[in-house]
């Protein structure tokens, strides 16, 4: 890899960990503003690095190591790096098993966002598609299921990638949802010890942090630049948990722009499966594309609140 390439890697991933992490960073500020400031010192601290080392780093890192054993542990975190043809057909053989259950997770995830969960309708169609929840579980089984079947065709292995891609995503899905209920119980109960809401916020951190983790895959499979680029955007997060979220809440479609750019990185990662070759700079392209869209537009809509609240001149 060039530098070019490796910046244009790292930046899409910092990019894309941040943006799909703004939930976090939101419900991180929430709940450390009822805990005391020692606690709160401490998780920004450690909690820091344990998101980026224990999570971002060891989970990317476990992925690549499980689903191609035959590299062993360093090989695993060097592979993209190695000039070994037996290394390179490794992870050549071993890739299009990742890639389809990672696709099939974030393209999963994208549709609970679009049927099921509470959102800034950002684009035409969304408001109708959150009117028909009950189809969201239609709908991902019946792409489940044309997944699985040209997957059959290309390679066994990968079809139960696909498998293992649906039920992870309903794995952190329930852990999700439990986080979810802990947050309210933090956010409205004064019997919980700083300590719990400590192990709480990890938990919740974790559950968010997967997105960013198989989503990285559509950048890239070199587990060091995972590992940079994903460490890089869980500082950003930790900053806006700090500084600037009362602010990040104003740009309402940025959560839209999270979503979206899940959705054609699931797709990339399906097609990349198939064989489809899609060149290395689209996954940035594309989330840089995709996240200024939707920034603009919460932008001319603060501006637009901003005149209506002013009023017509007199």
């Amino acid at each position: 890899m060039d530098i070019l390439t490796i910046t244009l890697i790292i930046a899409g991933l910092v990019l894309f960990e941040t943006i799909t992490s703004i939930d976090n960073a939101i419900i991180n500020a929430e709940v450390l503003s009822t805990m005391g400031e020692r606690a709160r010192r401490w998780f920004l601290l450690w909690g820091l690095l344990f998101a980026v080392f224990a999570i971002r780093g060891l989970l990317p890192w476990l992925i690549v190591w499980f689903s191609t054993p035959a590299l062993g542990p360093v090989g695993a975190l060097t592979a993209t790096f190695s000039s070994d043809p037996l290394v390179i057909a490794a992870i050549e053989q071993s890739a299009p098993v990742l890639l389809i259950g990672g696709g099939t997770f974030l393209v999963f995830l994208f549709f609970n966002w679009l049927f099921l969960e509470t959102k800034n309708f950002g684009l035409r169609g969304e408001r109708y598609f959150a009117t028909k929840g009950v189809w969201f579980f239609a709908i991902v089984s019946i792409l489940l299921t044309a997944i699985v079947w040209f997957a059959l065709g290309k390679n066994p292995m990968m079809a139960f990638g696909a498998v293992v891609g649906s039920t992870a995503f309903f794995i952190v899905h329930g852990f999700r949802q439990n986080a979810e209920l802990a947050e309210h119980k933090m956010l409205h109960t004064s019997d919980m010890s700083d300590v719990s809401k400590i192990f709480y916020l990890e938990v919740i951190d974790a559950t968010f942090s997967i997105d960013g983790v198989i989503g990285a895959f559509a950048f890239t499979m070199a587990v060091p630049l995972i590992l940079l680029g994903n460490g890089i955007g869980a500082f950003v997060v930790r900053e806006l948990t700090l500084r600037n979220v009362d602010k990040i809440k104003r740009y309402r479609y940025l959560k839209n722009g999270a979503m979206y750019s899940i959705l054609f990185l699931g797709a990339i990662m399906i097609l990349d499966s198939f064989g489809i070759h899609i060149p290395f700079w689209v996954s940035p392209a594309i989330t840089f594309g995709v996240v200024g869209f939707f920034l603009l537009k919460s932008i001319r809509e603060i501006h637009r609140e901003a005149g209506s609240e002013k009023g017509p001149a007199c």
